[in-house]
C-alpha cells in the first residue's frame, strides 16, 4: 500500500460496537463512499465528503482500490469494524491510495469532530483490485 501520508493519529482506542450494530450489519452493502457522487463510469466513482462540525458519514465497506485527497482542513474520528477508532488531523493535500479487494475490504465510518467543515475528494477504482 502506498501512503503519502505518514503521521500517527492523534489518538486511538476502542468503542462499543453495539451502538452501531445497525448500521455495521448494512455496511457490506453499503458502497456510498461520500456525501455526494460527483461522477459515475466503468472505471472511476468520485465522490466529496463534506462533514461540518459534528455530522457524521455512516459505515460503508471499501473492496476496491480507492485514494481521497483532503481539500478543507479539519479533525476526524474514524472508527473500524473491529471495534477500534483513530482520530486524527487532516491537513490540505493530505492524500492516501488504499488496495482492498472484495478478500480485503475495510468497513469505518468517519465523523467530524473539529471545529471547522472536513472536506475530502474520494475516487474509487471499479477496474482495480
Amino acid at each position: 500500500m502506498a501512503d503519502a501520508v505518514s503521521k500517527a493519529p492523534d489518538a486511538t482506542g476502542t468503542y462499543d460496537v453495539t451502538e452501531y450494530a445497525a448500521e455495521l450489519r448494512a455496511a457490506p452493502g453499503n458502497h456510498d463512499l461520500g456525501t455526494s457522487l460527483w461522477f459515475e463510469n466503468d472505471r472511476v466513482r468520485v465522490f466529496e465528503v463534506r462533514l461540518a462540525p459534528g455530522e457524521r458519514g455512516a459505515f460503508h465497506i471499501h473492496d476496491r482500490t480507492y485514494l481521497w485527497t483532503v481539500v478543507e482542513t479539519g479533525r476526524g474520528l474514524q472508527r473500524f469494524a473491529d471495534g477500534t477508532y483513530a482520530i486524527r488531523d487532516y491537513e490540505l493535500g493530505d492524500t492516501r491510495f488504499l488496495q482492498h479487494s472484495p478478500a480485503s475490504s475495510l468497513i469505518h465510518d468517519l465523523e467530524n469532530v473539529g471545529t471547522t467543515t472536513l472536506r475530502f475528494v474520494t475516487v474509487e477504482f471499479r477496474d482495480a483490485g
